[in-house]
């Protein structure tokens, strides 16, 4: 390329450092803007010639403007590391353990909001019976669609059955719900995920009933809505005496009969609230969901949780059923939990060292040298970390398995089972890291990394990469290249020489007071 103009080409370059310094975090903004355009005078001082600029000597000013763009992006980079919660937690022991405190506590907090954590959290599940059995036709790619109707409901219902002792039948649907103005001055209109049941359906699962009241006179008549406790706190802020309530369900009068615990809600449809209507005044048509209590005949065939039916049609074509066993034979999460831990402890190894005996380089007046207590506290701190970690996994994984109330049971088992596993072996996996990285002395983090050596040269010299602890305690050496004479990392402590390097340890910062005392 031909030579620019030079009055022009003066301006291009401080041009291109004032942008870049936009870059650089304020408080160091004006300090490299300075230190820029004093190295670009001296560079220009080396380019010019009998008062002029060549072609080639422009190439390396500008080489040399667009390469503050590095300096200034890795400065934002550093400066947002350095502000960053999560790095200036790790620096601190006391930060690191309060920052895993307040990650617990949220993962806590959210599995006393979410109805599905609670539910499988609750003992109502256990206390479904494995005799009651969802009834789905066999060929059924889920368990979250309707496909039995009320009509085939009725029909079976109606003739004493071998292996039945009961069955009880509903649809999910979503409706308008709103107060009547006598029974309750305050105003609710909302859309709630009902459950249009049979009226022996919660006595069929054994669901206990808080509040529930019996109703006299005309209102013995209107269908008994039983709420969620999750709904019942939400809509109601847990009024005990909602019980008697007279609310409209898209027109239909119906009482609020009382409140059933969240663990009763563990069947397909998402469901906030039980319409118990009779039969007389439940629609004739439309798929829905069978339960069924099975005789000791019946028990006796299931299998894996499952029960083989077999069913004719008036025409005698034969329908292929299945009955899924609502009993909690299934994994708990705490099993899970427990699983996925012993799995994660033994790939633990496979994904990173879990030594932590290194080699250590002492100083002869041993100054740095750790005490018994301070070796003491170091274990105790790594103990500490793993107490607050796996209770962190325990409930994140609940947390993220259980969110969607809308996935079946063997779905969200996966779910708690993959995210346990996962977040457990990284959360080790943080842990020994972070613990092999942590000063003997203070307990913090080293940093500033820095590369030394050649990795041509492993066998002639060191190479790896070397941090600090800016406490003035410890070096660090990570070797980049294991080799048998520097197979391990290795702390070299410091003497008493290096403390004014480390404005951050107790004796480098009274020297830096001293020197800047006033002489007298």
């Amino acid at each position: 390329m031909s030579a620019l103009p030079d009055r022009f080409f003066r301006f291009i370059a401080p041009a291109l450092l004032r942008v870049a310094s936009v870059l650089v975090p304020s408080n160091l903004r004006a300090e490299w803007l300075r230190e820029w355009l004093a190295e670009l005078w001296h560079v220009r001082q080396s380019c010019e010639a009998a008062h002029s600029i060549t072609a080639a000597g422009q190439r390396e000013i500008l080489a040399f403007a667009l390469g503050a763009f590095p300096d200034a992006f890795y400065l934002r980079l550093q400066a947002f590391h350095s502000e960053s919660p999560f790095t200036s937690a790790q620096q601190s022991p006391q930060r690191c353990v309060f920052f895993l405190a307040a990650l617990l506590a949220t993962w806590f907090a959210l599995a006393l909001l979410l109805p599905g954590v609670r539910a499988v959290r609750s003992l109502a599940p256990a206390g479904f019976r494995p005799d009651i059995v969802l009834i789905r036709y066999a060929d059924a790619e889920d368990n979250l669609t309707p496909a039995i109707s009320s009509t085939q409901f009725h029909a079976w219902n109606d003739r004493k059955q071998q292996y039945f002792d009961g069955f009880a039948f509903y649809r999910s649907t979503t409706e308008t719900v709103q107060r009547e103005a006598e029974s309750a001055p305050a105003a609710l209109q909302a859309h709630w995920q009902i459950g249009q049941a049979s009226p022996n359906l919660l006595a069929l699962l054994g669901v206990p009933v808080r509040f529930q009241k019996s109703a006299a006179g005309p209102d013995a008549q209107i269908p008994s809505l039983i709420l969620s406790e999750f709904l019942w706190k939400r809509e109601f802020g847990a009024d005990p005496a909602v019980a008697g309530t007279i609310v409209r369900i898209s027109g239909r009068r119906a009482r609020i009969a009382g409140v059933a615990p969240d663990g009763s809600w563990g069947l397909p449809g998402n469901i906030g609230a039980w319409l118990l209507q009779p039969d007389s005044q439940a629609a004739p048509t439309g798929p829905g969901f069978l339960l069924a209590r099975l005789t000791p005949a019946g028990v006796a065939q299931i299998w894996a949780g499952r029960v083989p039916i077999t069913v004719y049609s008036p025409n005698f074509i034969e329908y292929d059923l299945v009955g899924l066993s609502l009993g909690n034979d299934g994994p708990d999460p705490w099993s899970i939990f427990l699983f996925t831990l012993f799995l994660a402890l033994i790939s633990l190894p496979a994904t990173t060292s879990v030594s932590l005996d290194e080699l250590a380089i002492y100083p002869q007046d041993h100054s740095q040298t750790p005490s018994i207590s301070r070796k003491l506290y170091r274990w105790v701190f790594l103990a500490t970390k793993i107490a607050l970690i796996l209770p962190i996994v325990y409930f994140a994984s609940l947390d993220l398995a259980y969110a969607c109330t809308g996935f079946d049971a063997n779905t969200a088992i996966y779910i708690h089972l993959i995210a346990s596993f996962t977040l457990c072996l990284g959360g080790l996996n943080w842990t020994v890291r972070d613990q092999r990285h942590r000063c003997p002395v203070c307990l913090r983090r080293v940093a500033h990394p820095a590369q030394v050596g050649q990795p041509s040269r492993t066998f002639l010299a060191w190479n790896g990469t070397e941090l600090m602890c800016m406490g003035g305690h410890t070096l660090l050496h990570v070797p980049g290249l294991p080799t048998s004479w520097f197979s391990t990392q290795r702390w070299l402590y410091l003497d008493s020489s290096w403390s004014f390097l480390f404005p951050d340890s107790p004796s480098g910062l009274k020297k830096e007071l001293t020197s800047t005392l006033p002489a007298h």
